[in-house]
């Protein structure tokens, strides 16, 4: 009776790790699946940039060269945007990102009370709040492609809001970003102010096509609008590089769990066997020494 219980509780065992392991392998189809979009995602966002870029070019050859040349201000606070995940079961993303990201702040300025920090994810803000650092505003994180544009938004509304209130004029974004297979690497993104070198770059950049565009608008002001852009373009591609690096640790992290419940049901299986067999040779055994009381009776 006591083996016939064991068996059945090693059988159920079986079952449990069995529908433990379809799980894992969903979740790994799944994140695979966001992976490809967030890809093609990022690849969608490069004409987009491209562009934007082709206006800068248009304006910094047609009279606002001097807004290149116009000096930097650096003397207020720091804003940082932290990208991490509101989802769990992907390893050591948010604790990596978190870590990175406090020892740049301390990099960038070491004075506390001098820099805000925006935080994507609650579970990041944990780790935040748990390495001593104050996480002045919390956005979720998107949970997919669709998701993007309004954590792009509510960013940018929460930097224009720290810009006039709390003199904020540097502004960077520490995530993970996917470098090949499933081996991700935190970045810094130094969003503001923009960069100088690159405007440069644009500003002496040959125009390919046959004729120079026209527009009607003030140059300071589109200028200004192609700034934003391209603002809402390095975001999202941070955003949409941080989901495919957090989908990519999620891969990895599935993988492992799916190796040791792979162990662990080959030994519960030959465990099952081993105690059927048993059961087996004791059921034999006893009828063997029932007949051999029948026949020397």
């Amino acid at each position: 009776m006591n083996v016939m219980a064991t068996i059945e509780t090693v059988k159920t065992r079986i079952v449990t790790v069995e529908l433990l392991q379809s799980v894992v392998r969903t979740m790994k189809t799944l994140a695979a699946v966001s992976i490809r979009k967030q890809e093609k995602a990022i690849q969608t966002l490069a004409e987009y940039s491209r562009t934007i870029e082709m206006g800068m070019v248009i304006l910094l050859r047609q009279g606002a060269g001097e807004i290149v040349e116009q000096p930097l201000t650096t003397e207020g606070r720091l804003g940082a945007v932290i990208l991490g995940s509101d989802q769990g079961l992907c390893g050591r993303f948010n604790e990596q990102v978190v870590s990175f990201s406090r020892d740049k702040l301390l990099e960038l300025e070491p004075d506390e009370s001098r820099r805000c920090v925006l935080c994507v994810g609650g579970r990041a803000r944990t780790h935040l709040a748990e390495s001593g650092e104050k996480a002045d505003e919390v956005v979720p994180a998107p949970v997919s492609v669709t998701g993007i544009l309004s954590t792009v938004n509510s960013i940018l509304v929460t930097l224009d809001e720290w810009k006039a209130r709390r003199r904020i004029d540097r502004v960077v974004v520490c995530y993970n970003r996917l470098l090949f297979g499933t081996v991700c690497a935190p970045q810094v993104l130094v969003l503001m102010p923009f960069d100088r070198e690159r405007l440069q770059e644009l500003s002496t950049r040959p125009w390919t096509g046959p004729t120079l565009p026209l527009y009607t608008m003030d140059c300071g002001c589109l200028f200004s609008l192609l700034i934003r852009h391209a603002l809402f373009a390095a975001l999202y591609l941070a955003l949409a590089e941080s989901m495919a690096a957090e989908n990519a640790s999620r891969l990895a992290s599935m993988q492992a769990a799916e190796k040791n419940i792979s162990e662990r049901l080959d030994e519960l299986t030959l465990q099952f066997r081993d105690l059927r067999q048993g059961a087996i040779t004791e059921e034999l055994l006893d009828i063997v020494a029932g007949f051999e009381a029948m026949t020397s009776g």
